[in-house]
């Protein structure tokens, strides 16, 4: 598979559930964008988000807002090159602690599930490029 067919697979998956009604052509990568850092809510009740790296060196969004609650975190490594991985910072965070993405090698998307308790910002960073700013903040409603 080509590059540029993975990438079409990979707007497809993102946005075959959606219902958009998008064929996976030339909107379909600016219309899944779109979606990258919106939470919803599943049939069974978890809150849902999906990051996106890519050798950029940022999480796309950087930041996103959720309620108590569970959590199901999806992180895209759209890199052509680069590994990356999703590590929250210890303290009052995710539970189960340690939650995270050990290894997200390109093309590869990962999805964890935990909980959030404790309302504030919880930061998550690529442990990889954490010196070229690769950081983001998961914000806990209080």
């Amino acid at each position: 598979m080509t590059a540029a067919g993975a990438g079409v697979a990979l707007a497809l998956a993102l946005t075959g559930c959606g219902g958009s009604g998008d064929d996976g052509r030339s909107s379909a990568p600016s219309s899944a964008a779109e979606e990258f850092g919106v939470v919803t809510i599943a049939e069974d009740g978890v809150q849902e988000v999906t990051l996106r790296t890519q050798d950029d060196f940022v999480f796309t969004p950087d930041r996103f807002t959720v309620a108590p609650g569970e959590v199901r975190l999806t992180v895209v490594n759209a890199a052509e090159e680069m590994t990356h991985n999703l590590e929250f910072d210890e303290g009052a965070g995710p539970e189960p602690i340690g939650a995270g993405i050990d290894f997200l090698a390109p093309g590869q998307e990962m999805t964890i599930d935990f909980t959030v308790t404790v309302p504030g910002d919880h930061p998550f960073t690529c442990t990889f490029h954490t010196r070229q700013g690769q950081v983001g903040t998961m914000t806990v409603r209080g």
